[in-house]
């Protein structure tokens, strides 16, 4: 009885889990806003080859991200990934207009996989606070121009 009652607590009061899956180019600062999630400050980090992975506590959820290199060789593997995820953090680096049209190639791709169909999406425009040699609106309007529909969710 006692297990009963704790089951059910923990399913209506307790902690919910999220599977993140955390991609994007190389050099987008994904592993920087990992650790900026998990030890609130921003640590020193070299090219991830391969995958980070770190839990996340925020209120009663937590979110085991997983935070998967960028390089060119690396991004077929990111599929992978894909099984259990329920949401995606696309990392774009705002300043990198010569790349937007590529990370909107590789977002394209990945929303076209049945896995993550029913994921939730959040584009990252990471790297807003570098001095801007142009208007990161204009940089990052190919990704609003993707092909996408959504069961549920918006693009702002």
């Amino acid at each position: 009885m006692g297990l009963a009652f704790s089951k059910l607590f923990d399913r209506l009061w307790g902690k919910k889990e999220m599977r993140i899956l955390m991609v994007g180019l190389d050099a987008a600062g994904k592993t920087t806003i990992l650790y900026k999630l998990k030890l609130g400050e921003i640590v020193t980090t070299i090219p991830t080859i391969g995958f980070n992975v770190e839990t996340v506590e925020y209120k009663n959820i937590q979110f085991t991200v997983w935070d998967v290199g960028g390089q060119d060789k690396i991004r077929p593997l990111w599929r992978h990934y894909f099984q259990n995820t329920q949401g995606i953090i696309f990392v774009v680096d705002s300043n990198d207009r010569d790349r937007i049209v590529e990370a909107r190639e590789e977002l394209q791709r990945m929303l076209n996989e049945d896995e993550l169909r029913d994921a939730i999406l959040l584009v990252f425009a990471n790297k807003q606070d570098l001095p801007v040699r142009h208007d990161p609106t204009s940089t990052l309007s190919p990704i609003s121009r993707l092909n996408v529909s959504f069961t549920h969710g918006t693009i702002y």
